[in-house]
């Protein structure tokens, strides 16, 4: 007996398969496609072609539910995918990437890492601190404020809308990206209004590869994830329109409020849309 119940340890010391760290998979299978994407090269488009063109900006919010997948993992939570800024803010750091400024978006005025944590509250302090014990004696302290990347509550966009005649199609072209915080006062306390303000912005074009490598959640296959290019290119986000070109260069906001700004956001989508239907005769 004690000779069978050794032969059957032994084999089975000699059929256990040693996995180094290296072989660990986090799934069924290693994923591998989406590390090796390349972005989707856009149709040649001439300025003869563009028959008819009108940019606009919008706003992504992270807190509707269709732009969860955004702002989601929270930062350094999971290690199979990141959430946007993190995907973009890690580039900016390793150079990949060049921010520009927050008021800056025609792309002139590039910035450091360092300023976009300073803007997004980054801060060193030196404050005067008591023993608590006699002679009770001063001393300074310095109190460091660190940036969290989960402040980002949304994005703007600004794009372009067109007509191509060469395809006889209206499309679209991302042309910026900024992300969105709240605006604080010198205590680091939300402003009243809740008013957002862009931290840096980047240029859509030179991030797109970067994009495309990077998954984002995918609720309906988790075997097929979608890379940030394709939910950009394929429009699967919610937003409302904030500003359309205009010959005063002002918002939606400077001239309609609450329900009113909303009804114009709308009205711009419509005047778009119609502008397609029209080209066309039946």
């Amino acid at each position: 007996m004690k000779a069978v119940i050794s032969l059957l340890l032994l084999c089975a010391v000699f059929n256990t398969e040693v996995f180094s760290q290296e072989d660990i998979m986090r799934g069924a299978f290693k994923k591998e496609g989406t590390s090796n994407r390349k972005a989707a090269k856009y149709a040649v488009l001439r300025e003869a072609d563009a028959m008819w063109s009108k940019r606009i900006w919008r706003v992504i919010d992270l807190n509707e539910k269709m732009n969860l997948a955004f702002k989601y993992p929270a930062s350094n939570q999971t290690t199979d995918r990141k959430n946007l800024i993190d995907v973009i803010l890690d580039a900016i750091a390793s150079d990949v990437l060049i921010a520009y400024g927050f008021e800056d978006d025609e792309f002139i005025r590039p910035i450091t890492l360092k300023e976009i944590l300073s803007r997004g509250g980054a801060r060193t302090d030196t404050i005067i601190m008591q023993h608590p014990e006699p002679p009770y004696e001063e001393y300074p302290a310095v109190v460091t404020t660190e940036f969290s990347r989960d402040k980002v509550v949304g994005y703007r966009v600004k794009e372009d809308w067109f007509f191509d005649k060469q395809r006889s199609v209206i499309d679209v072209r991302i042309i910026g990206i900024a992300p969105l915080i709240y605006a604080v006062d010198e205590t680091g306390a939300i402003r009243e209004g809740n008013i957002k303000i862009p931290l840096f912005w980047i240029y859509y074009p030179e991030a797109r590869n970067l994009l495309a490598r990077s998954e984002i959640f995918n609720s309906g296959n988790n075997a097929q994830r979608l890379s940030f290019d394709d939910v950009f290119q394929k429009r699967l986000f919610g937003s409302y329109i904030y500003k359309e070109s205009n010959v005063y260069d002002r918002r939606i906001s400077d001239y309609a409020q609450g329900l009113n700004a909303l009804q114009e956001s709308e009205h711009v989508k419509e005047q778009i849309v119609n502008f397609e239907h029209d080209m066309w005769e039946f």
